[in-house]
C-alpha cells in the first residue's frame, strides 16, 4: 500500500510545483491595457486587459503597465513598485465617483511612477475623494498628468513614514477642493518638489502644506497658483518658492505656521483679498 501511495505523493508534489511555477510566470515585467481589452486576457500587447486593476495583478513588482489606446481604465490601489504610463498624445483616464482615483499604499522601499494620465473626479457633487491618495511608499513621481474634479484633493499626502518623497512635474491640478495637500501626521517627514505644476480654479488651496511634522519640506518652482480660494497655505513645515506666479486668487499666500521662503523671482500680486506676506527677513536672492 505504501509503495502505491509514493508515486501518488510525488505526482501531487509535482502538480503543486507546476501550479506555483505557472502563477509566477503569469506576472510579466510589462503589461498592456486597452479601451477594448478584457481583464480575462494575459495583458500582453496582443491580448491587453481592460483596467489598471486587472493588469496590476499580472505585472511583477518594479514592472510597467502601458496604455495601448484611449480608454477609461478604472480606479486602482497600488501596493508595490510600479510604473503606469498612459502614453503621450491620447486620453488614458481614471474616472471615479465616491472614492479615490488612485491610492498608493506601497511598501517602504517601493517607488511608484504615474505618467500621462487624466484623473477625473466628476466635479464637486460626485462625492469623489482624492485624485491620488498617497498613503505609503518610498517615493511617488507624478508626471504629465491632469487631476481634476475631486471633492477633496487632487493629490493628498497622508503617510506617517519618517522619510518619503513626492515629485510632481508638468501637471495640472484643477477644480478640486485643494489642488494638493501635504498632510503627514507628527513623525512623518515628506520631501516634495513641484516643477511646472499649475494649480487653477481649486475652491480651497492651490497648494496646502498642512504638516504636523516640522521636518517636512516643499519646493515649488516655475509653477502657478491662479484663481484658487488661496494660492498657497503653509500651516507647518518649510516652503521654498521660486520662479512662480501667485495671481488672481481670493488670497495669495497664507502663513499660519512653519516657514515660507519666497525668492525675488516670484510674481505675487493681484489677489483679491490680499497677497499675504510670504517674505521672511531680508528679501532672498
Amino acid at each position: 500500500m505504501r509503495k502505491a501511495m509514493l508515486p501518488l505523493s510525488i505526482s501531487a508534489t509535482l502538480f503543486v510545483i507546476c501550479l506555483l511555477s505557472s502563477a509566477a510566470q503569469a506576472q510579466a515585467t510589462r503589461t498592456w491595457v486597452s479601451g477594448v481589452g478584457d481583464d480575462a486576457n494575459p495583458c500582453s500587447r496582443t491580448a491587453p486587459c481592460k483596467t489598471f486593476a486587472g493588469a496590476i495583478s499580472k505585472t511583477s513588482a518594479g514592472g510597467e503597465i502601458d496604455a495601448l489606446d484611449p480608454g477609461g481604465f478604472g480606479a486602482l490601489t497600488i501596493t508595490k513598485a510600479i510604473t503606469i504610463d498612459g502614453g503621450g498624445g491620447q486620453v488614458a483616464s481614471v474616472l471615479v465617483a465616491g472614492t479615490n482615483g488612485i491610492t498608493v499604499a506601497a511598501g517602504a522601499t517601493d517607488v511608484v511612477i504615474l505618467r500621462n494620465l487624466g484623473i477625473n473626479g466628476l466635479g464637486p457633487g460626485s462625492g469623489s475623494l482624492d485624485g491620488i491618495h498617497y498613503q505609503s511608499g518610498a517615493a511617488l513621481h507624478v508626471e504629465n498628468c491632469h487631476i481634476f474634479g475631486f471633492t477633496d484633493n487632487g493629490i493628498n499626502v497622508v503617510t506617517g513614514a519618517a522619510d518619503i518623497s513626492l515629485f510632481v512635474n508638468n501637471t495640472f491640478l484643477t477644480n478640486n477642493d485643494n489642488g494638493v495637500q501635504i498632510a503627514p501626521p507628527a513623525g512623518g517627514n515628506v520631501r516634495s518638489m513641484f516643477v511646472h505644476v499649475w494649480a487653477q480654479g481649486n475652491s480651497g488651496f492651490g497648494f496646502l502644506l498642512n504638516s504636523a511634522a516640522g521636518l517636512t519640506g516643499t519646493i515649488i518652482d516655475d509653477s502657478s497658483a491662479v484663481m484658487n480660494g488661496t494660492g498657497i497655505g503653509i500651516n507647518g513645515g518649510k516652503l521654498w518658492l521660486g520662479n512662480s506666479v501667485i495671481v488672481r486668487n481670493n488670497f495669495g499666500v497664507a502663513v499660519t505656521g512653519g516657514t515660507a521662503l519666497s525668492y525675488q523671482t516670484n510674481m505675487i500680486d493681484g489677489n483679491y483679498s490680499g497677497d499675504g506676506t510670504p517674505l521672511t527677513g531680508a528679501p532672498l536672492n
